[in-house]
């Protein structure tokens, strides 16, 4: 640490402009936007009191998520459903890309989400749904023009291959339009294999989508699974992947590729992927100072209760990373981005 560095100064949000690389769409929208969305739709929610609502789609203080599986099939189930339909999904991405830039000053934004958790079920059609997506962008972008922004579409371990392959074809075909790149996400899966998936992801980052994939995030399995990741598919980045730090020639191989890591550090003490915040220094000082290029996020901030800034501020006040580290994370992510 930087002796000279006061360890309470805080960053003050007002004028130092943010980038913003992890953040889940059905994370990412204020829940108030989320339940007029519903009311509109006609939806049927579990609850008519706004504040229980507000629960039901945000991680509380208290709460502690087991993993992975339970983030996705309590929180994100709601949300998704909520914005399953292009009427819903145009102002959720407009709110959320506005509503960051004027919190917290982020002016490259990339947001992801998966369009077939938003078509219920194949009732909705898919390009209308992304159609949707890039009006609510577009719409922001004339506002503030000051934001660079694009859509990360994600591929899900849940579903079959042929329904994953559907939505590569999607992310080229909307490529001209602002679709940035691909993600693959999801819980562990006992049908997926990562093996199947070398071929077409390594074709999308050939075809100049830009390629992150979520892994090395839980258990020894994903482990495995990021080193054949790294090794056979070489994405330009990984969500979350920090389990590397326990494999030192993985760690050497992300180096060398410059494979840039996007860490989330309130999502992942929440849903206790990494136990404490005593573990978290840890992990992240090793990787730091290994020479991992490191992105601080959130995940979603809404479901998760933070911001960039909290992030930044948490990383700072427990002394895991001093200020000027924390600026050139900032600087990472800026240099990271798929947004050209």
């Amino acid at each position: 640490m930087n002796p000279t560095l006061e360890h309470h100064t805080h960053y003050h949000h007002t004028h130092i402009p943010l980038a913003e690389l992890h953040t889940h769409l059905g994370g990412a929208v204020d829940p108030a936007i989320l339940w007029t969305i519903a009311h509109e739709q006609g939806i049927k929610l579990p609850t008519k009191d706004y504040w229980e609502f507000e629960r039901l789609v945000t991680v509380s203080k208290d709460e502690k998520l087991e993993g992975m599986k339970m983030l996705d099939s309590t929180k994100y189930h709601w949300t998704e459903l909520i914005q399953s339909s292009p009427l819903a999904i145009e102002p959720a991405v407009h709110g959320t890309i506005g509503g960051a830039y004027r919190a917290n000053h982020i002016v490259l934004h990339e947001l992801r989400y998966n369009p077939m958790k938003r078509n219920r079920g194949g009732e909705q059609d898919l390009d209308h749904i992304i159609m949707a997506t890039i009006r609510g962008m577009e719409k922001a972008l004339l506002e503030y023009p000051e934001i660079r922004a694009g859509l990360l579409i994600i591929l899900d371990r849940t579903l079959p291959f042929r329904l994953n392959e559907i939505l590569y074809q999607k992310a080229l075909k909307y490529r001209p339009r602002g679709i940035i790149g691909i993600d693959l996400a999801g819980p562990p899966c006992d049908s997926f294999r990562m093996e199947d998936y070398v071929d077409l992801l390594r074709e999308a980052k050939s075809k100049g989508l830009g390629l992150t994939i979520h892994t090395g995030e839980e258990g020894a399995e994903q482990l495995k699974e990021m080193e054949l990741v790294v090794e056979k598919i070489e994405p330009d980045r990984i969500g979350h992947g920090f389990l590397a730090w326990q494999n030192e020639k993985l760690v050497k191989q992300l180096v060398e590729k410059k494979i840039t890591l996007e860490l989330c550090p309130t999502s992942n003490l929440q849903i206790q992927v990494i136990k404490s915040e005593e573990e978290m220094k840890k992990i992240y000082r090793s990787l730091y100072d290994s020479g991992v290029i490191l992105t601080i996020n959130t995940d979603g901030p809404e479901m998760h209760g933070t911001t960039l800034w909290k992030e930044f501020n948490f990383l700072l006040e427990k002394q895991i990373f001093a200020k000027d580290e924390l600026n050139s994370l900032i600087q990472n992510a800026f240099d990271s981005t798929f947004v050209r």
